[in-house]
């Protein structure tokens, strides 16, 4: 391992830490193992979860050892760049507390949301800051090359507002509807005020899926609750002064319609043909760490810090509060 290299320790081999892509072909980076394996900034110097079976995949993958416990790990691996947390997110406090008591990595990449309990998402981000630890949340979308095409675009006036728009999720508000409650703060700013339309039920007892207004410094969404167990539904559409912004299929396809004018005298209307924005999708996670080895160098990055993951927890736990309680 070269001694340049930026050392990963991956705390977590459920899904997202090794198993979306483990079985799919090389032209997809879904994971946080595959994605670091592939940089060259990086290494992967160990892995963490307490089943067998996933450790003996990881090292059987990627050639690197994996531990049973995280004491193991940091015993046998006590210099360590990055801590990626991929447990569940329950754990990710007791995860980065262990860690920062034994060492100080550069940075940590937690998965979404930073914590279940806002308390808990406080006192993980004070941590990191007591420690100069950069904190950063994989809110993967931010990292795309068409999400940050459409920042530019708003920011610029490219799509005028006043925006309005309409957002579908499912799989809960905080676990599922946060990655696109944190995306439009990144286009659209923070919220400033919301309405809850609809309390809705409670995703696996405890998240729940409410229809509400959010209106945003630079525009208002309605979101929507779909129903996860029917099928997938994760899409975006903002209609703004010039035109329409699709975001579909979770971000696979992001177009831009322009308005134009209509054959009827006096009407404007959407262009027929949309202008498609590239999309990475297929490689998120690979972007993701693209974009934290440019935060090391101490390069411009779009990674969501902590501090703005907890600003998105701040704003959306009024709303999940209201909802508990009717």
């Amino acid at each position: 391992m070269a001694p340049d290299l930026h050392r990963v320790l991956l705390v977590g081999l459920g899904q997202i830490g090794l198993g979306y892509d483990l079985r799919l072909g090389d032209d997809v980076v879904y994971s946080h193992a595959r994605a670091f394996s592939r940089h060259a900034d990086f290494a992967l110097a160990a892995g963490v979860d307490g089943d067998a079976g996933q450790r003996a995949q990881f090292t059987g993958a990627y050639g690197a050892p994996a531990y049973a416990t995280l004491a193991e790990a940091l015993d046998a691996q006590p210099a360590i760049d990055v801590l990626v947390i991929a447990v569940p997110t329950a754990g990710h406090g007791a995860v980065l507390r262990e860690v920062l008591a034994r060492c100080s990595p550069r940075a940590v990449l937690c998965e979404k949301p930073l914590a279940d309990d806002i308390g808990e998402a406080r006192a993980m981000a004070a941590l990191c800051a007591e420690r100069g630890v950069a904190l950063y949340v994989n809110y993967i979308r931010r990292s795309d090359s068409a999400v940050i095409d459409v920042a530019r675009r708003i920011a610029g006036g490219a799509i005028a507002g006043p925006l309005k728009g309409v957002c579908w999720y499912s799989k809960g508000f905080r676990h599922n509807g946060s990655h696109f409650f944190n995306l439009l703060e990144y286009w659209l700013g923070p919220m400033r005020d919301f309405t809850v339309m609809a309390t809705g039920r409670l995703w696996q007892d405890h998240d729940p899926e409410p229809d509400l207004r959010v209106q945003f410094e630079g525009g208002s969404v309605v979101f929507m609750a779909a129903r996860e167990e029917a099928f997938s539904h994760y899409t975006i559409e903002l209609l703004a002064a010039n035109g329409r912004l699709r975001y579909e299929q979770g971000g696979q396809q992001v177009a831009w319609q322009p308005a134009v004018a209509g054959a009827l005298a006096g009407y404007t209307v959407l262009a027929p043909q949309a202008e498609m924005l590239e999309s990475g999708m297929r490689c998120y996670q690979l972007h993701v760490t693209q974009q934290l080895a440019a935060a090391l160098r101490g390069a411009p990055h779009v990674l969501c810090s902590g501090a703005e993951a907890l600003a998105t927890l701040e704003h959306m736990q009024p709303i999940i509060e209201q909802c508990t309680r009717m």
